[in-house]
């Protein structure tokens, strides 16, 4: 089914944050959790054809046509003040792509790539679209050597997990919080699934990295480092942990005033979960 869609936010060909080597990263639209520190804000809601992006599109990349947004890519500036006016969080400059166009990028790009990652938004609430493409690669003599990976928050039930880790090599699985009220102040969702699939593919040997946000004040503490050792140690330890940094670029809301974590604090964190003898630890690339 290669003609099957999915609404792709943005695409990067060439990365080296978002899993292993060097690779082309699909940011899907549409997110299940609503963050308060979403540095992609834009990726969470589906445009509604609001209009609101319209006044403030200089180039007029954006138009209404038959009461639905259109975009034209050629004319756009990507200066972005449609994002900023959105008020759903959405990307009017959204464009859907079939399984056969990413298969195409990737044939261009292959020479060149480690692998491909699908994230978001949250990547899984195109599932579909996913399995579909890395059976499709899977079955590709140019392409199978390209390693498949998921960046998810995890809130996933078992089953659809199941449907798609088959043709998948490793997952990206962010925890927010680790205190149940917590997670649910900052992302207005229970972490009960997410913590759910962090043991279930890790049991499947697809958990390639955890990741955990250190929030000031928040998910820096004490406690949540502690669930966080606990939780590991419960995986049997050998986890590869990613530590990443709240800051507020393009964060929306009052998040966007709340303090940027400070380096200090965070190589505290690092030296903790050492100790404790869990890792790989990896730290912020940039500060």
């Amino acid at each position: 089914m290669n003609s099957l869609r999915a609404p792709i936010s943005k695409i990067l060909t060439w990365s080296c944050v978002d899993g292993p080597g060097n690779r082309m990263v699909l940011f899907m639209q549409g997110c299940n959790f609503n963050c308060a520190t979403c540095h992609n804000p834009h990726t969470i809601g589906q445009c509604d054809s609001c209009g609101e992006c319209l006044p403030v599109c200089e180039p007029k990349a954006l138009s209404l046509v038959d009461g639905r947004i259109a975009f034209e890519l050629s004319v756009c500036t990507q200066c972005d003040a449609c994002l900023e006016v959105c008020p759903i969080s959405a990307n009017p400059m959204v464009r859907s792509y079939t399984v056969q166009e990413i298969l195409d990028l990737l044939h261009e790009h292959a020479g060149f790539l480690s692998g491909i990652t699908i994230s978001g938004g949250e990547a899984t609430m195109q599932l579909p679209f996913i399995r579909n493409l890395f059976t499709a690669m899977g079955e590709d003599a140019d392409l199978r050597h390209l390693t498949r990976f998921i960046d998810s928050n995890g809130h996933l039930g078992p089953i659809a997990w199941k449907s798609v880790l088959e043709v998948t090599d490793g997952v990206l699985l962010d925890i927010k919080a680790f205190d149940p009220e917590l997670h649910v102040h900052l992302t207005e969702r229970s972490n009960a699934r997410s913590l759910a699939s962090a043991r279930l593919l890790h049991e499947a040997g697809k958990l390639y990295e955890l990741r955990f946000l250190l929030v000031p004040d928040a998910t820096d503490r004490d406690e949540e480092i502690d669930k966080l050792i606990e939780f590991v140690q419960s995986l049997d330890g050998s986890v590869r942990l990613k530590l990443n940094a709240f800051r507020t670029h393009g964060v929306r809301g009052t998040a966007a005033r709340w303090p940027a974590m400070k380096k200090e604090r965070v190589e505290a964190a690092a030296e903790r979960l050492v100790q404790a003898g869990l890792g790989p630890v990896e730290l912020p690339a940039l500060w």
